[in-house]
């Protein structure tokens, strides 16, 4: 974190912010959402391991940050850094509201030589109207009420005379209160007895001017668990409402400004949790939805959709400190004569990299379902291998739309083989040919892994609901393509349960990737138990070292 006499040592005052001031704020509040990511997170009500609000805000700054280490210092630069970086780096719902607040903000105070009381009173106040104009449907009770309110008493303050510190205490202390209030306004926080996780995450932007103008200390992370009570409860008496969505569709989207709210219009068919912002032709677009084909559709219809990423929001894990291309561990292929179409995939653990080098790939960037590489990160992979044509492996359906924006970022000829697991990347590996062209390796590939039918065993790390009944924080999940199948109190059974449903009589072989958390008698029961229910498909046991998932299954 950035140490406050450094930055007091600024010549920062009370009465102004300049442009290196506005800075340091960017970076502190970058520093406390990292600090702060896991409590935000337990905010959260999904019952798998949740890479949601705190995870996504912090990303979210972090690009901010990156830009503003590009740029220059003077405070129409610094506000630009700002507004650019938060528009092309917000990930998720909660990191796209946060862009519009930050972009709301310093629209009003770029073209000023500093920021004093009022003008950070109307910078908040353009932060929540264009935060709630970029929502589809704003509901109350989120990180909206809080910015709208925290505004507002910036307002009341500016009006009386205040100064820039009086215009922030007021802000800090009525936001305070109202974070405090949102479980009154939202039914879901208050069954879930947690305040909103996106309004906790804003504050912290207050707490970050507070620590830089006035050297007050930041708050430090509390030790918060995530809601043990269910928040998507089943029965006649639940009320259908966003949590229900399944998948989480993001996209950067060039279209004429004017088309915007025609494109509102479409998705509010099809979803919700809508957020759309941006201008001058690119627009970074946020919904829940349970067609993302429709979603997609929606967004070709008035431009160019790209760098796509899909969630699906009962399986997404928390992001992490991730994501490094594997560039000098690679293969000696990597590193010595060229070959016409080389190979990069995505994986995580050492059994499954070192089964991926085996087969061939060129370059491995560390990623998988609990870490989701971005565009770029697969990109310098790209431009590492020896290849004038390039095939990738996701290995993970929400990197699968990531991968698709490679070959337009490359020097390459990319082409993507849409793997969903590691399993489907080793069965598309098996008919991989480093002398044909990346098209037909890609053709021949994807057929390849579309014989493969994915599963995977993870453990609930709070309580929930699903379609396979109620779920005690601890239990095993078995999840396949068509969400959770399988809800048991032991490893074993989950995986059993799980292979019960996914098994069909046309399956002969059944390849079992054992994780780090998964031991060798476990991994011979559920042998023995295949064998004696249904014999007539053979395992073939790999040891992938994958965290939080015990074992990925595939099935041809």
């Amino acid at each position: 974190m950035v140490d406050v006499g450094a930055v007091r040592s600024l010549a920062v005052t009370t009465e102004f912010l300049d442009a290196q001031a506005l800075r340091n704020v960017i970076v502190v509040f970058r520093d406390a959402l990292i600090e702060h990511r896991e409590e935000i997170n337990n905010l959260n009500v999904y019952p798998v391991p949740d890479g949601d609000t705190g995870t996504n805000m912090s990303l979210t700054l972090r690009s901010v940050v990156d830009e503003l280490d590009q740029g220059e210092d003077d405070l129409e630069s610094v506000c630009e850094a700002i507004a650019h970086g938060s528009l092309m780096g917000a990930r998720g719902n909660s990191g796209v509201i946060m862009s519009q607040i930050l972009r709301g903000f310093v629209g009003v105070v770029r073209s000023q030589t500093s920021i004093d009381g009022p003008a950070f009173a109307r910078a908040l106040a353009a932060a929540s109207e264009g935060a709630y104009g970029a929502v589809g449907n704003p509901v109350e009770g989120t990180i909206l009420t809080v910015v709208r309110e925290s505004s507002e008493a910036a307002m009341k303050a500016a009006d009386s005379g205040g100064d820039l510190l009086g215009v922030l205490e007021a802000a800090n202390t009525e936001g305070e209160a109202s974070l405090r209030r949102t479980p009154e306004l939202l039914q879901v926080l208050a069954d879930a007895g947690v305040v909103d996780a996106g309004g906790s995450g804003f504050m912290l932007f207050l707490a970050a001017a507070l620590n830089v103008i006035d050297g007050r200390p930041m708050p430090e992370p509390k030790d918060i668990a995530p809601p043990m009570e269910p928040v998507r409860p089943a029965g006649d008496d639940h009320v259908s409402s966003i949590a229900d969505l399944r998948y989480e569709v993001m996209f950067f989207l060039d279209a004429p400004d004017d088309s915007i709210a025609g494109f509102k219009s479409a998705w509010a068919e099809v979803g919700d949790s809508i957020v759309v912002v941006g201008g001058d032709g690119i627009w970074n677009c946020h919904v829940h939805t349970d067609d993302i084909g429709a979603a997609i559709e929606a967004g070709i219809a008035v431009g160019r959709p790209h760098e796509i990423r899909v969630t699906d929001l009962l399986e997404e894990l928390e992001e992490r400190d991730w994501v490094t291309a594997e560039i000098g561990s690679v293969p000696d292929a990597a590193a010595g004569e060229p070959v016409p179409t080389a190979v990069v995939a995505v994986g995580v653990g050492a059994g499954v990299v070192a089964i991926l080098r085996s087969m061939g790939v060129h370059a491995v960037v560390t990623g998988g379902q609990s870490m989701n590489p971005s565009t770029a990160d697969l990109v310098a992979a790209v431009e590492s291998v020896p290849a004038p044509e390039v095939v990738i492996l996701p290995n993970n359906k929400n990197i699968i739309p990531v991968a698709e924006q490679v070959d337009a970022q490359s020097s390459r000829t990319v082409r993507v083989v849409p793997t969903r697991g590691v399993a489907e990347g080793m069965a598309s590996l098996m008919v991989y040919d480093p002398q044909i062209s990346a098209e037909k390796n890609a053709e021949a590939m994807t057929r390849a892994a579309g014989d493969v039918v994915a599963g995977e065993v993870t453990q609930a790390v709070r309580d929930s609901v699903s379609p396979a009944g109620p779920i005690a924080n601890g239990d095993w999940l078995g999840i396949c393509r068509d969400g959770i199948r399988s809800v048991e109190p032991t490893l074993f059974e989950a995986a059993c349960g799980l292979l019960d449903v996914i098994i069909d009589n046309e399956h002969e072989l059944l390849t079992v990737i054992a994780g780090e958390d998964a031991d060798d008698e476990t991994t011979e029961r559920i042998v023995e138990w295949l064998e004696a229910n249904h014999p007539e498909v053979e395992a073939e046991v790999h040891h992938g070292g994958q965290p939080l998932y015990p074992y990925y299954f595939g099935l041809e």
